[in-house]
């Protein structure tokens, strides 16, 4: 499928008509999450944007894309230049899409379960819920790395800490956001 935003992208997603918990019978049952990796979503696809228009952040560096989902923001920093990319989930369905979009990108991305050491950490989209963001804060601020974070204002992205470096029109599936295009922010820790 072509990613809104990234045409020179292809990954293997969701139909364009799938919702988030079709997988699961329509509802949420902690036996069967939904597949969160087989979508692409607004902070992944305005950061891989980022990186592809902006390669001197990743370019000869490594690179984690944490939360990393279907890969894509990891591909977009290999296409972008950097000398290598770790692509950490804790979903093993989510790092198999990473490897087969990796591959049908013809880039390499290594992938993880566990965050490894990388000179910049790229991550869209990991701000969604007060627990989640709250570990993934403390994680980036501890890493040591640049930290870049694709984020569609969902809430609880600590704005004060982060410096807004571009805005994105992401066009996204309605299914999934209740509207057609979602204004996006790469943000920069400070």
């Amino acid at each position: 499928m072509i990613i809104p935003l990234l045409p020179e992208l292809t990954l293997d997603l969701a139909d364009e008509e799938a919702g988030l918990f079709d997988a699961t019978g329509g509802e949420y049952r902690s036996d069967a999450p939904p597949p969160f990796w087989s979508f692409a979503w607004p902070g992944g696809m305005a950061l891989g944007r980022f990186l592809l228009d902006q390669p001197l952040f990743v370019a000869g560096r490594s690179v984690m894309d944490l939360g990393a989902g279907s890969g894509l923001v990891g591909i977009a920093a290999a296409r972008a230049g950097a000398c290598t990319v770790t692509a950490v989930d804790t979903d093993p369905e989510a790092l198999a899409a990473c490897a087969r979009n990796a591959r049908a990108n013809g880039v390499d991305i290594v992938t993880s379960t566990v965050p490894v050491p990388a000179e910049v950490i790229v991550a869209g989209d990991v701000f969604y819920s007060g627990p989640v963001a709250e570990r993934v804060l403390g994680f980036l601020r501890r890493s040591g790395a640049e930290v870049l974070v694709g984020d569609p204002g969902r809430g609880y992205l600590p704005t004060r800490l982060f410096e807004a470096l571009a805005t994105y029109e992401v066009p996204v599936r309605v299914k999934l956001e209740d509207q057609c295009t979602m204004r996006t922010t790469i943000w920069r820790l400070r």
